[in-house]
């Protein structure tokens, strides 16, 4: 049964007869699934919501809290989608050739979580910079990040200790748990996040071991596991799309499929909170335009001097300031030039009007 008032939800009376509350498990194409008081049930979106929809985010997603008109004989109507408390994202480009980007567009990954588990393995594909991109994107979702070391039977004891300090090294207020959902090492230090009445989300590459973790959790083969690549350590593409679980233990898990990439979109309140370390330091510079390059005085250079700062940390924060720099100036044009067009459409129907 989907109780809105345990997820911070209040409905006037007015809804209780004509609409009825759901969650969106599944989306294929234009056809939802969505578990409601009466069951599972097939749904579309009312025509209003492709009229009145100016992004894709407005549209529903797995996760998504919604009122239906419900229809006992047949398809389901979503009739209205209710706010947000979370949402993970990340930038999408089209036209991406020969280094030009056409458009970039926010693309909405999931929705109404409250931990995201950034899942990774300890093969070889173990990458502590992809580690961070996703941690900073969580930092603007509004979940709770944990960081989730799979395939922890494939290592041993010394290896394990090492890449989990790599790993807190980089995110030291951010909890690291190390498991194998092949032998259960560790994963009952996963229930203090799996309650009842709670979503996580699980975020990362093919491979990484989400498919087998979520079939470790759910106690049942619910979803496909394909071997890896030997000469790299990559993952197969398991999940296929989004689809929202819900656990033995009354926990919720949105599965996601491995992305190859992850874009950063809108990501300067995440660059400061997982380099908070770093940006505390250009305070301490002897000039506020400090470019920590050459200048006298400069706190950066001493901190990479002494140690205090790894290059390869102070090399994170560039890039993703560049990168986030880039897809701003980018979406900043392209919401310029939509604007310009709808000024000009704007114009051209009040001259035909005029002239009429």
């Amino acid at each position: 049964m989907i109780n809105l008032k345990v997820y911070g939800y209040e409905l006037s009376e007015e809804f209780s007869d004509k609409l009825i509350p759901g969650r969106i498990t599944e989306l294929h194409r234009e056809r939802y699934t969505v578990i409601t008081e009466r069951g599972e049930v097939s749904a579309t979106l009312k025509g209003t919501f492709f009229h009145n929809a100016e992004v894709r985010d407005d549209l529903p997603c797995v996760g998504d809290f919604v009122l239906l008109q419900y229809n006992d004989s047949g398809t389901s109507l979503i009739a209205k989608l209710l706010p947000r408390r979370t949402k993970f994202s990340r930038a999408d480009f089209l036209g991406h050739k020969a280094g030009h980007v056409k458009t970039v567009y926010e693309q909405l990954i999931a929705v109404n979580f409250d931990y995201v588990f950034i899942v990774t393995s300890l093969n070889w594909d173990f990458n502590v910079n992809r580690v961070v991109r996703y941690l900073t994107q969580t930092r603007r979702s509004g979940g709770e990040p944990v960081i989730i070391l799979t395939k922890a039977d494939l290592i041993d004891e010394y290896e394990l200790e090492e890449k989990i300090s790599e790993v807190q090294s980089v995110a030291p207020d951010v909890p690291v748990h190390a498991v194998s959902s092949h032998t259960g090492f560790g994963m009952e230090n996963l229930n203090k996040y799996l309650r009842p009445e709670k979503t996580v989300v699980f975020l990362g590459m093919s491979g990484v071991g989400k498919s087998s973790l979520l079939n470790a959790l759910m106690q049942q083969d619910v979803m496909d596991v394909k071997a890896i690549r030997e000469d790299d350590s990559r993952g197969r593409h398991t999940t296929t799309h989004r689809h929202l679980f819900m656990l033995p233990c009354g926990a919720m898990v949105i599965d996601t499929p491995g992305m190859r990439e992850l874009g950063l979109y809108d990501a300067e309140e995440g660059i400061r909170a997982v380099f908070s370390d770093v940006e505390e330091l250009f305070s301490q510079c002897k000039f506020s335009d400090c470019r920590h390059q050459s200048e006298p005085g400069c706190a950066i250079r001493a901190a990479l001097k002494d140690g205090s700062l790894s290059k390869e940390q102070w090399q994170r924060y560039l890039n993703q300031k560049r990168e986030t720099k880039f897809i701003d100036d980018k979406t900043a044009a392209i919401r310029e030039k939509k604007k310009m067009g709808m000024e000009i459409a704007k114009f051209s129907k009040s001259r035909k009007t005029r002239r009429r």
